[in-house]
């Protein structure tokens, strides 16, 4: 299936899984600041210190006698005349660029200040310097009603300063939260391309990967090994999931097909045999080469494709409960019913006007969504027998990822940078809205009623069903995600492992993420 022009790139139309071509470049999908300027130095300019105009007018006095001395008196003609020239520009431009890399340093310097005379939590902005202003949450009130009114009638330096108080008035908010403590504890690394989805297995210390390379992948938690890589696709990977009491895995692929295979994992480290003890020990030297011999598997126990199936990209598949149906979307503008026994489509779900983008199915009830490029999700009712359908408008974009709840609520994610939190019984209005400055890719919500929300800039955020928001993963130049986050996935098993927040992303990276969440308050 050929490529339009907008599967791939960056923003809020970043790429799209790949057709059975099955063939998309690691570095087609960079998202992010496109001019590489940190945030930092742009969130500085303008000056928010008390010494910010003073310094301002110290560097343009320095640049301006810099200017000067390029222009100088003028020197002998010729070739000596030229080459003199040439290096005096090279001094000088060197001399600028020490001048702006000493004015970064002091930008940095001031924020840090800030910070502490803000009391900006610690754990939420880890490695970032500044909470962003766009930033926010809207929840029904007259308070957030009157704030934005205060905005709109001020003059520009009023404005200003409202922004100011603004964003000072967010970091309170935070901070009277209770504090959230995230750390990156673990990387699963062995993919060759873009990470499409990350799933946990409930019960046992496992996930699972779906990736661009034509393959999944599932990875010891604690150790971080992959122990089995399925390679029975012949396009990438877009979805994996698992069976809810069973040893088997469902993935979706951009053959335009369905696979379901057996999940036998090998706990056991493999180790070489014959050796002795003087070699084992110059083995430890090459710790990496006995970690990439994995189980590979090629055969899936089930295909679904086929007469009455797809005939384009499936980017999503999940088992509804009890593990005897499973739902399908695909780019072909349909959804599909399966019966797992008999591999036969039981029924085709369409109504969406354009490609589907996403599909779930509820934890204990027949009911399913559906998101779709044509702005809405749908909510398909397969607990009567005439199956029942509400449509959910209120994006104004591509809805990205749907997903329920425990308390029967739907939460959607869309490109048109918000998240909202829908209740079942009243589709004409969203319950919450989050805003945030980024596109949205496939959400995850946690038992306790957390959402974490991966973006397009590379950001991981936590916020609460009620639209408070509780944090910021850390991201530096050492911990992070490098492009688009395009999945995250919460464990319910937190006692029996050291993560319970898994991301990954078009960077080829998983990572495991300890967060510590505050206590439900009941």
């Amino acid at each position: 299936m050929p490529l339009d022009s907008s599967v791939v790139g960056g923003g809020s139309e970043r790429a799209k899984q790949i057709s059975s071509s099955g063939c998309v470049c690691g570095g087609a999908v960079g998202v992010g600041s496109a001019s590489g300027v940190p945030s930092s130095v742009v969130g500085s300019v303008g000056g928010v210190a008390p010494g910010g105009k003073q310094l301002s007018a110290k560097k343009s006095l320095k640049l301006s006698s810099l200017a000067d001395d390029m222009i100088g008196p003028p020197s002998a003609t010729g070739s000596h005349q030229d080459e003199s020239f040439r290096v005096r520009l090279h001094h000088l431009f060197a001399q600028i660029e020490r001048e702006f890399e000493l004015l970064h340093a002091e930008n940095l310097s001031l924020q840090e200040k800030l910070e502490a005379v803000a009391g900006t939590p610690r754990d939420s902005t880890v490695g970032d310097r500044l909470l962003p202003l766009q930033d926010s949450y809207e929840a029904d009130g007259a308070v957030n009603k009157s704030f934005k009114s205060k905005l709109g009638s001020a003059g520009s330096k009023v404005k200003a300063s409202h922004k100011i108080r603004a964003q000072t008035s967010r970091i309170v908010s935070s901070f009277k939260a209770q504090s959230v403590v995230s750390s990156l504890v673990r990387e699963f690394c062995g993919h060759k391309d873009g990470v499409w989805q990350v799933s946990t297995k409930v019960g046992q210390p496992i996930i699972g990967t779906a990736s661009a390379d034509h393959s999944a992948c599932i990875w010891s938690i604690d150790t971080g090994r992959c122990l089995l890589q399925y390679q029975g696709h012949s396009g990438s990977v877009n979805s994996i999931k698992f069976h809810q009491t069973r040893d088997l895995v469902l993935t979706g692929s951009g053959d335009a097909t369905a696979h379901i295979w057996q999940a036998a994992v090998n706990w056991e480290i493999p180790s070489r045999k014959g050796h002795s003890s003087e070699e084992e020990l110059d083995d430890e030297e090459e710790p990496y080469e006995e970690k990439e011999r994995i189980d590979v598997l090629r055969t899936p126990i089930c295909e679904f494709s086929g007469p009455g199936g797809h005939t384009s990209v499936v980017v999503a598949a999940d088992w509804l409960p009890g593990g005897d149906q499973l739902i399908t979307a695909s780019w072909d503008r349909t959804a599909i019913l399966w019966d797992v026994e008999t591999r036969e489509p039981l029924q085709p779900l369409c109504g969406h006007d354009h490609e589907l983008t996403h599909a779930s199915a509820h934890q204990s009830q027949r009911l399913v969504v559906t998101a779709s490029r044509d702005s809405t999700f749908r909510l398909w009712d397969f607990r009567d027998p005439i199956p029942a359908v509400s449509v959910f408008q209120g994006h104004t974009e591509s809805v990205t990822s749907t997903v329920f709840t425990r308390d029967d609520k739907v939460v959607s994610g869309s490109d048109d940078r918000s998240v909202k939190v829908w209740e079942l019984r009243n589709m004409r209005s969203a319950l919450t809205t989050i805003r945030t400055d980024s596109a949205v890719n496939r959400l995850a919500v946690s038992a306790g009623g957390v959402i974490a929300i991966p973006h397009d800039n590379r950001h991981i955020r936590l916020f609460d069903l009620n639209g408070q928001r509780i944090a910021r993963l850390p991201r530096t130049s050492r911990q992070g995600h490098r492009r688009m986050v395009s999945s995250v996935a919460w464990t319910e098993d937190v006692s029996s492992s050291v993560c319970n927040l898994f991301s990954c992303g078009f960077d080829r990276r998983v990572l495991g993420w300890a967060v510590c969440l505050p206590p439900k308050d009941n």
